[in-house]
């Protein structure tokens, strides 16, 4: 199962959840799969693929419960039945009510089946997934390239670049790992945001979200090519809160959402206590005077500020990748923490 869970990191299969598989036959590795893009083969059918005969009589590894039912690919469930397969052990079950079900399914057909190994471990990994299928609404990430004072621009405006090459290429990999990208009219117009992927191999783009309250942004702006699909937000569509973003989000069939836009989005988001996680990328400068990634919250007492709990510190050629989560996500996680 640790190797699935490793298998499971591989890919950019949003807004699908990670998913890796192992099949074991007579102590031998005989196939590895994991979900590389949406709507390629699943971990379990890239897996059964791999092991051909030597699937008859094995045991299958998987971190989520085999899907039971038809997509863009047939039922992993049955996959597993056609091939022989006489165990299934997985890790955490599946919450999508539409998928759900493989459990049951592969016991009614004599196949021995049992859940909750590492169930955490794999979890952490499939993250996004679990808590936007478990609250009905996309899993929110806000991201920002700052200084160590906390800044994404001069006073000027000038803000290309403040993080590195290294650290920059990793965010286009945190892009195609959420599958969608939003930011405000603000960065849309003055930073002129194409939000598409690049230099990194992914079969899909991101879907691109604008927040446009006032309808006044010109469909001449790079974010409106045709790179990748954009979902243009306005009040025309009453759209007036985060919830609401959110909810158009969701109905697009996006599990998360990164957040790349200035203060006044970031602060939007924070003060509706949607944000589940923070990704700071920290250059080793300091301006002194400039553009926070922030805004102003309201906040008047120390009892009052959000709190975040410290995630992984990476260090990416000097510049310095901090991730924080929501306790509400902590606490989420530890539930499948067996």
């Amino acid at each position: 199962m640790l190797e699935a869970i490793e298998l499971s990191k591989q890919g950019y299969p949003a807004p699908n959840p990670r998913v890796g598989c192992v099949i074991v036959n007579d102590d031998q590795v005989v196939g590895r799969g994991f979900c590389k893009l949406d709507g390629g083969d699943h971990a379990e059918v890239m897996a059964l693929k791999e092991a051909g005969d030597m699937a008859n009589g094995a045991t299958a590894y998987v971190t989520l419960e085999p899907c039971n039912h038809f997509g863009k690919t047939p039922p992993c469930s049955q996959s597993l039945l056609k091939s022989g397969v006489k165990r299934v052990f997985f890790a955490t079950s599946d919450p999508n009510p539409i998928a759900a079900g493989g459990r049951e399914f592969l016991l009614a057909n004599g196949i021995q089946v049992e859940h909750g190994i590492l169930a955490i471990e794999a979890a952490k990994v499939n993250a996004q997934f679990l808590f936007a299928m478990k609250n009905r609404r996309p899993f929110v990430t806000v991201k920002a390239g700052i200084t160590l004072d906390g800044m994404v621009a001069l006073p000027s405006g000038e803000s290309k670049w403040i993080t590195n090459e290294a650290s920059r290429q990793d965010a286009m990999r945190l892009r195609a790992d959420i599958g969608c990208v939003m930011v405000g009219r603000i960065t849309a117009e003055q930073d002129r945001a194409r939000l598409n992927l690049r230099g990194i191999e992914c079969a899909n783009q991101p879907l691109r979200v604008v927040l446009d309250p006032r309808s006044v942004l010109s469909s001449e702006l790079p974010i409106f090519d045709q790179s990748a699909p954009t979902l243009h937000l306005t009040d025309e569509q009453k759209i007036q809160t985060p919830s609401d973003v959110l909810e158009r989000i969701w109905a697009k069939g996006r599990t998360g959402v990164l957040i790349e836009g200035g203060p006044t989005t970031n602060s939007r988001f924070f003060d509706s206590g949607l944000v589940d996680r923070i990704i700071l990328y920290v250059a080793p400068k300091i301006f002194g005077d400039g553009k926070s990634w922030i805004g102003t919250l309201g906040l008047s007492e120390m009892k009052d500020a959000l709190e975040f709990e410290l995630g992984n510190i990476e260090n990416i050629e000097g510049d310095l990748k901090i991730s924080y989560q929501s306790r509400n996500l902590s606490k989420y996680l530890e539930s499948y923490n067996m």
